[in-house]
């Protein structure tokens, strides 16, 4: 497959050239960059070299590099991919967007969280979380790629929506991320003298994610969800880590909770159930695609807090829109992913 990159210099750009580079039915065909052309991605990022003698090209032509491709990897903020999408609607290239602009069945969801007009509001996107989606990426020409908060909590927490096990209100998500969440562009609030010995929310009660994980939600509870999200921005370079609390309804078991992971993921190949009582690291899952879930019941205030964590870069990013593009072109879901998390 001939993939393009359209953002190849930002982390989850750059992460998708590197996974890409190991993909043994995959071939790089075009990557860009606006504030980059004509220089060698290798000149900003030195880990890839004798990999990679690719220069930056720019966007501007689109038909252009849709004629080369069969996949584009859209890897820029939210607002643009719907307009390349529109541009393409009518070539025969598949396109996986990173960004937010189609992860919403309802684009008035998108412009009331992000502030923007949507451009392309009748193009339907199949949202491209696998193991709970995977039927629907096989036939899709544009996949949504989950966000990586997003991925962390809705795996968390669907199983035990599905089999009715808790109740829908009140739900808790508590996550936090490592600071290439926030991007490449230089901010006051990521760099090192802000984060190093440091620990702080954002975003509180109004962050873009929380109707992403409602609507995952809604789609197994089969009703209504209302979620309190708060993230938090851990002093690492990877890595998120959601901290899920439901209430049990009456007569849960400790076996009906296990279950319902098992059932739902006990065949999944990126999903590793740590159970009941080992509460999952981030250093367990680092330059890789697996997420690994634990969970604890709590009698005393009949709770249960299950815990996820996973690469925010990888499983939360790059990692699992080059797993959507293996099932999208019907091969096997794991391939090129199948490094082992690094330690330490």
């Amino acid at each position: 497959m001939r993939a393009s990159v359209i953002g190849a210099t930002g982390f989850a750009g750059v992460e998708l050239v590197r996974l890409l580079l190991g993909h043994p039915q995959a071939e790089l065909a075009m990557i860009t960059s606006e504030s980059s052309t004509g220089e060698l991605l290798t000149k900003m990022y030195p880990h890839l070299k004798g990999r990679l003698d690719k220069e930056l090209t720019s966007m501007r032509d689109m038909q252009a590099i849709a004629k080369v491709s069969d996949v584009i990897f859209i890897a820029l903020p939210h607002g643009h991919a719907m307009k390349i999408a529109k541009e393409l609607k009518n070539e025969n290239v598949k396109i996986i967007d990173l960004g937010g602009d189609y992860r919403f069945k309802d684009p008035k969801v998108f412009e009331q969280w992000y502030k923007v007009e949507h451009v392309d509001p009748t193009t339907q996107a199949v949202y491209g979380l696998v193991e709970l989606y995977r039927d629907r990426v096989k036939g899709a020409k544009l996949v949504a790629n989950p966000g990586c908060y997003t991925t962390a909590s809705i795996l968390a927490r669907v199983p035990l929506l599905k089999e009715k096990l808790i109740s829908t209100e009140g739900i808790v998500v508590d996550s936090k991320s490592g600071t290439t969440g926030a991007g490449r562009s230089l901010k006051l609030g990521s760099l090192y003298e802000s984060v190093n010995e440091s620990f702080k929310a954002y975003g509180v009660a109004s962050h873009r994610h929380t109707p992403e994980i409602e609507q995952a939600y809604e789609d197994f509870a089969g009703e209504p969800v209302v979620i309190q999200f708060t993230p938090h921005l851990l002093p690492v370079d990877r890595g998120i880590y959601s901290t899920c609390y439901a209430e049990l309804k009456e007569g849960v078991t400790d076996a009906q909770v296990a279950g319902a992971f098992e059932s739902m993921y006990g065949k999944e190949y990126f999903v590793r159930l740590l159970g009941k009582g080992v509460p999952p690291e981030l250093k367990n899952t680092r330059a890789s695609n697996y997420v690994d879930i634990g969970w604890e019941i709590d009698r005393r205030t009949n709770r249960v807090i299950v815990m996820s964590a996973l690469d925010n870069l990888v499983k939360g990013a790059a990692g699992q829109a080059v797993q959507n593009m293996n099932v999208m072109f019907g091969l096997p879901e794991q391939m090129g992913l199948e490094a082992l998390p690094v330690y330490p």
